[in-house]
Order: structure tokens, then C-alpha cells, then sequence
């Protein structure tokens, strides 16, 4: 029920988000498909001087700019999901502590 509701209140949100915003992200979430698509496979992203200079214009014409600003490869965000669920998994396997077993001459 929590999850529906949830799913109508983004619904809501992003259909009163204005059509510039809604453009704003679309756009910076191309340029940074770009910046990857342009860079090296063995290097660090650089970032030019006319990318900085996108991205101060974006933050002056849309308030939410930090939230699109993550350039990570697809290789990266497996590798932290892989990551999750080996910890997720040796904290459920984890021993559990309990009262320890009482011996059979204590118990009659």
C-alpha cells in the first residue's frame, strides 16, 4: 500500500515539474552519456573547460543540477551492487547468538 501510494506521489510530482526543468535534466543526462562515450576506457573522465561551463549554466536554470551530476560507468554501479549483496548475504549467513544449549542433567 506505502509502495503505491509512493508510486502516485512521484507520479504527481514529476507531472508538476516544469517543462524547462524536465529539459534541463534530459539534457545533462546526455552530455554526460557523451563525456563517457568520449573518453578513454583506461584513463579517469576529463572534463573541459566547455563542460564546466554547461554545467554553471545548468546550475543557475535548474535547482536540482546535483542530482544528475554522477558519471559512474555501468561496470562501476555492478560492482557496488555485487558488493551489496556479498554483505547482505554474510550478515544473513552470519552465526547467530542465542542462549547456549542447556546440558541433559540440568534439564531433569
Amino acid at each position: 500500500m506505502i509502495s503505491v501510494l509512493l508510486t502516485v506521489l512521484f507520479l504527481v510530482h514529476d507531472s508538476l515539474r516544469s517543462r524547462v526543468t524536465l529539459q534541463a535534466e534530459v539534457l545533462a543526462l546526455r552530455h554526460q552519456i557523451l563525456v563517457l562515450q568520449r573518453g578513454n576506457q583506461k584513463r579517469r573522465v576529463k572534463v573541459s573547460p566547455a563542460d564546466r561551463l554547461l554545467w554553471v549554466w545548468l546550475s543557475r536554470l535548474w535547482p536540482g543540477w546535483r542530482s544528475a551530476l554522477r558519471i559512474v560507468k555501468p561496470e562501476t554501479v555492478i560492482a557496488w551492487h555485487r558488493e551489496g549483496f556479498r554483505l547482505y548475504w554474510s550478515w544473513k549467513s552470519r552465526p547467530r547468538q542465542g542462549r547456549p544449549p542447556v546440558s541433559a542433567e540440568l534439564q531433569s
